[in-house]
C-alpha cells in the first residue's frame, strides 16, 4: 500500500468514521434524554459484560486475519488470502459460539451475582445472539483492511449503525420510559439486529471480491501460523477486558461507598463513560482509521526488511498525532461548556469535558502509538501494557474511591491513561528507533523459521 493509496484509505475511513460519530452522538444526546443518566449507566454494565463477551468472540482474530493476509501480500503469496480467511473463519465461528453459549447459558448469575442488578438479565441474554455475529464479521473487515478495500468495510459499519440506530428507536417506543430494564431490552434487540445486517453484507462484499480476485493457492502452512499470532492475543484480551469489566462495575459500587446515593453514583458513572467521553473522543476517528490502516503498511515493509520506511512512517504518523490531538485539546477546552450544554443541555457536562481535555493529547497519541506497535508485531507488548493499565485501575478504584469518591475516580483514569501513553511510547520508540549500536528486530512475530519480535 503506497502513501497515496494509505491516504485515500484514510480519508474514507475518516469520512465515515466522522459520519458514524456524529450518528452515535446525535444517538447518545436522544438515549440520554430518552432513559436518563441512571439509565445510561445501567446500560454501560450491561456493555460491560457485553465487551468481556465480545472478547472471548473475536479472540484476536481481527488482527490475526490483517496481519495473515498482508503477510502473504507482502510476500506476493496472493492466492493463500482466501486460505487464510478461511481459517480465521473457522477460529471465529468456534470461539463465537463459544461465547454464544457461556453468555446465554450464565446470564443469570452474571447479572444477580457479578453485576448485582437484576435489570441486566434479560438485555445479556438477548446480546448473546450478536456474539458469533460479531467473530465473523471481524475476519471480513480485517481481509477488507489489509487488502487496501477499506470503503467497503467503512460502507458496512455506517449501516450497521443506521440499522441499529432506527431498530433502538423503534423498539423503545414501544417500551414504557420509567422501566429501566425493558429499555436495556430494547437497545440490545436493536444492536443485534445491526449485527445481522453488517455479517449478510460484509459476507457478500467478500464473496464478490473473492471471485474477482481468483488466483492459485499455495501450500504455505496456515493454521499454526494464525494460532501463534491469536491465541497470545486471545489470552491477553481476555485478561485486559476481565480487569476492565471488574473496574467498570465496581465503580458505581465504591462510589455508593463513599457516600453517593446508589442511583446518584450509577448516574454520575453514566455521565462521564456515556456522555463525556463520547464528546471527548470524537475528534479521535481520524486517528483510529490512520492507526488500523498503518498495521499492514508496517507490516509490509517488516517482512521486506525497509528499516528506513519504518522509521519514516512512524515518524510522520507520530507527527500528525501530536499536531492534531493539541487542536482537537484547545478545542475542547475553550468551547467546553457550550458544547456541553449544545449538545446534553446538562449541567456539569462542560465542567468534565474542560477537565478530560487536559488528557486528550495523551490519549489520542496513544492511539496511533498503539497502531505502530501493532503493525511492527509487538501487539503482546501492546497488549501487556493494556493488562497493566486494567490491573492498575482496578487496584486504584478499590483503594481510591472509597475515600476520594467522584474526585478519586477522575484521577484513576487520568493514572491509567498517562501511565499506558508512557509505556507504549517508550517502547515504539525502543523498536522503531534504536539508538546507534543497538540493534532492533524488526522480523515480524509468528512466522515460521524467525524468533518473535520483542
Amino acid at each position: 500500500m503506497g502513501l497515496g493509496k494509505l491516504a485515500k484509505d484514510t480519508a474514507i475511513l475518516t469520512a465515515s468514521a466522522i459520519l458514524m460519530r456524529c450518528i452515535g452522538l446525535a444517538y447518545q444526546v436522544w438515549l440520554a434524554g430518552r432513559i436518563g443518566a441512571a439509565g445510561v449507566g445501567l446500560w454501560q454494565l450491561v456493555m460491560s459484560v457485553n465487551v468481556l463477551s465480545a472478547t472471548l468472540a473475536i479472540s484476536g482474530v481481527r488482527f490475526t486475519a490483517t496481519r495473515l493476509v498482508a503477510e502473504e501480500q507482502g510476500r506476493g503469496s496472493a492466492g493463500s488470502v482466501s486460505r487464510a480467511v478461511g481459517h480465521c473463519l473457522a477460529y471465529a465461528a468456534f470461539f463465537g459460539g463459544a461465547a454464544f453459549l457461556i453468555l446465554r447459558l450464565c446470564a443469570q448469575p452474571i447479572g444477580f451475582l457479578w453485576v448485582r442488578d437484576a435489570r441486566t438479565v434479560k438485555s445479556l441474554r438477548i446480546l448473546a445472539f450478536s456474539l458469533p455475529m460479531i467473530s465473523l464479521s471481524c475476519v471480513l473487515n480485517g481481509y477488507f483492511i489489509a487488502t487496501g478495500c477499506a470503503w467497503r468495510s467503512a460502507a458496512v459499519q455506517v449501516i450497521e449503525q443506521l440499522t441499529g440506530v432506527g431498530c433502538v428507536m423503534l423498539l423503545l417506543s414501544r417500551a414504557p420510559g420509567d422501566d429501566l430494564e425493558q429499555c436495556c431490552a430494547a437497545i440490545s434487540l436493536g444492536s443485534v439486529a445491526a449485527d445481522g445486517v453488517s455479517l449478510a453484507l460484509i459476507a457478500l462484499l467478500y464473496l464478490l471480491d473473492r471471485r474477482r480476485r481468483r488466483t492459485t493457492a499455495s501450500d504455505r502452512p496456515m493454521t499454526g501460523r494464525m494460532l501463534r499470532i491469536a491465541l497470545p492475543l486471545a489470552l491477553a484480551a481476555y485478561a485486559r477486558t476481565s480487569l476492565t469489566t471488574l473496574e467498570n462495575l465496581l465503580v458505581p459500587r465504591k462510589l455508593a461507598a463513599a457516600g453517593l446515593a446508589a442511583e446518584a453514583a450509577l448516574s454520575s458513572y453514566g455521565m462521564i463513560t456515556g456522555m463525556v467521553f463520547p464528546i471527548i473522543g470524537f475528534p479521535s476517528c481520524m486517528l483510529s482509521a490512520l492507526a488500523e490502516l498503518t498495521v499492514p503498511e508496517l507490516t509490509a515493509a517488516q517482512v521486506r526488511g525497509d528499516t528506513a520506511r519504518i522509521r519514516a512512517t512512524v515518524a510522520s504518523l507520530l507527527r500528525w498525532a501530536l499536531g492534531f490531538s493539541l487542536g482537537a485539546a484547545a478545542f475542547l477546552f475553550f468551547c467546553a461548556e457550550p458544547l456541553g450544554m449544545l449538545i446534553y443541555k446538562t449541567p456539569g457536562v462542560g465542567r468534565y469535558i474542560r477537565l478530560f481535555a487536559l488528557l486528550v493529547p495523551f490519549m489520542y497519541v496513544d492511539i496511533v502509538t498503539d497502531g505502530c506497535l501493532k503493525g511492527l508485531g509487538q501487539m503482546l507488548w501492546s497488549m501487556g501494557f493494556n493488562i497493566s493499565e486494567a490491573a492498575i485501575g482496578v487496584l486504584l478504584v478499590v483503594t481510591v474511591l472509597p475515600r476520594r469518591a467522584l474526585a478519586g475516580y477522575l484521577m484513576v483514569i487520568f493514572l491509567c491513561e498517562i501511565y499506558n501513553f508512557t509505556v507504549s511510547m517508550l517502547r515504539l520508540r525502543q523498536v522503531a528507533f534504536p539508538r546507534q549500536g543497538c540493534k532492533a528486530d524488526h522480523r515480524p512475530s509468528g512466522v515460521p523459521g524467525q524468533s518473535r519480535a520483542v
